[in-house]
């Protein structure tokens, strides 16, 4: 059944879709997609192509957009959009501390979750595409882990391809977990030194946060226990366009006077709090290693076992000498399963998964080579998520796909820069500039 409604310019309808849990096996169990269709109110009955948008994360559902803002009121002036909640997310079949048990022990989830990596939701698209399209070919536009998803796509199945923008989203065809966090944390220092350029007083606080987390391990009103780690992994923020700005003002009102002394204020307990949970978004703690495993090496906790060769990350280390406390940016670690209740009900799950040691490759090199779908991608200059050299090694081996490289924006550019990033990337796929 499908439900439509408007909202200002827009007429919205909600898509509901079967598909497998695994595609090799399509007779077997399904689960169900939701995706919303989006379309310029004047162009509601017009015959459209579609453009598909696959969203960042891996774990997050797709934006819910009120009218038309950022990248969506420039693709609403050619296509229907499909707003995609992939495998696990949004309001497709949710995958969650309350709804894995379904699925037996830590195993057992484990093995279910192997089915929400790229690959299978590139297998979802080509699954629900003929009863959008007909059979014809769309246009995917992904950010950030949509756009590894868009290399699985091309690598997997082209045909169903009309073109493919990307942004902030072009994944290294072979590099291991490993790899990718070393390139990571030197990228990360570079983001916390420019804060703290911008914002000087910005050192003393947050050494003074840390300090105190690391006597008191306060619990948050919500449960989240705020460790000094986890409040370094506020350094996420970085990566955006505005993330910079909300650290600042996050840390300005950190503290409280109080008849026992300083405290960590309500306010900033309630922010932190929603910026550190899970709880929306588990899948992304879950699997995010794994979306860079593609053969018999175990994830094995990259992140935190790589960290340890940055001691400049050590919060303890750090507060017995006078430089800045470094923060970190977009990983995961095992701790997190302990310092947040979304999350802790699935500490072994996490363990099987990043002991695994049969992951299958997510690319395919030959075929990127002889590609033919046009392909445009925009690469931000030192992206504090995607590391820009992997990122350009793999368009190069792409065949016949043009880069935009920038540094007028941060991973978040499409949305940030309104409809300039999707309006440039289309014109590259066109050979309009």
């Amino acid at each position: 059944m499908t439900v439509s409604y408007r909202q200002p310019g827009v007429v919205l309808t909600d898509r509901h879709f079967s598909v497998p849990l695994d595609h090799s096996a399509p007779s077997g169990e399904q689960i169900e997609l939701y995706a919303r269709e989006v379309v310029a109110s004047e162009k509601a009955g017009s015959d459209l192509p579609w453009l598909v948008y696959l969203q960042g994360g891996p774990g997050f559902g797709a934006n819910r957009f009120v009218g038309k803002p950022a990248w969506l009121g420039r693709a609403l002036k050619e296509y229907r959009v499909l707003l995609l909640d992939q495998r696990g997310t949004g309001h497709s079949t949710p995958a969650n501390r309350q709804s894995l048990p379904l699925r037996g022990d830590a195993r057992a989830q484990a093995d279910y979750l192997t089915h929400f990596r790229a690959d299978s939701i590139v297998r979802d698209c080509e699954a629900i595409r003929p009863a959008l399209t007909g059979g014809a070919p769309w246009t995917v536009l992904g950010q950030s882990f949509g756009g590894f998803c868009t290399v699985n796509y091309l690598s997997t199945a082209p045909e169903g391809l009309r073109a493919a923008v990307i942004t902030g989203g072009l994944p290294s065809l072979d590099a291991h977990a490993d790899d990718v966090y070393r390139a990571a944390y030197p990228r990360i220092e570079r983001k916390v030194a420019a804060h703290y350029a911008r914002y000087p007083q910005d050192v003393e606080r947050a050494r003074q946060i840390a300090e105190y987390l690391l006597q008191h391990e306060p619990v948050l009103i919500g449960g989240y226990k705020l460790t000094v780690e986890a409040f370094q992994s506020l350094g996420i923020l970085l990566g955006g366009s505005e993330g910079s700005h909300r650290l600042h003002y996050l840390l300005e009102h950190a503290f409280v006077r109080t008849p026992e002394g300083p405290a960590l204020s309500d306010a900033f307990q309630e922010e932190v709090q929603g910026l550190l949970s899970y709880a929306g978004h588990p899948l992304y703690a879950l699997v995010h290693e794994a979306i860079y495993g593609q053969d018999a090496r175990p994830t094995d906790w990259s992140a935190e076992r790589v960290r340890a060769e940055f001691p400049q990350f050590d919060a303890a280390k750090t507060l017995t000498e006078d430089g800045p406390l470094l923060f970190t940016g977009e990983s995961v670690h095992p701790w997190m399963f302990e310092t947040d209740p979304a999350l802790r009900p699935l500490r072994e799950t996490a363990e099987e998964l990043a002991a695994r040691r049969d992951w299958t490759p997510l690319y395919d090199p030959a075929r990127l080579a002889a590609n033919e779908v046009p392909v445009a991608a925009a690469v931000y200059h030192d992206d504090m998520y995607v590391d820009t050299e992997h990122a350009l090694r793999t368009a190069r081996s792409i065949r016949g796909l043009r880069t935009w490289v920038t540094d007028e924006f941060e991973h978040d550019g499409v949305r940030a820069g309104g409809q300039r990033v999707l309006d440039r990337l289309l014109a590259l796929t066109r050979d309009e500039v």
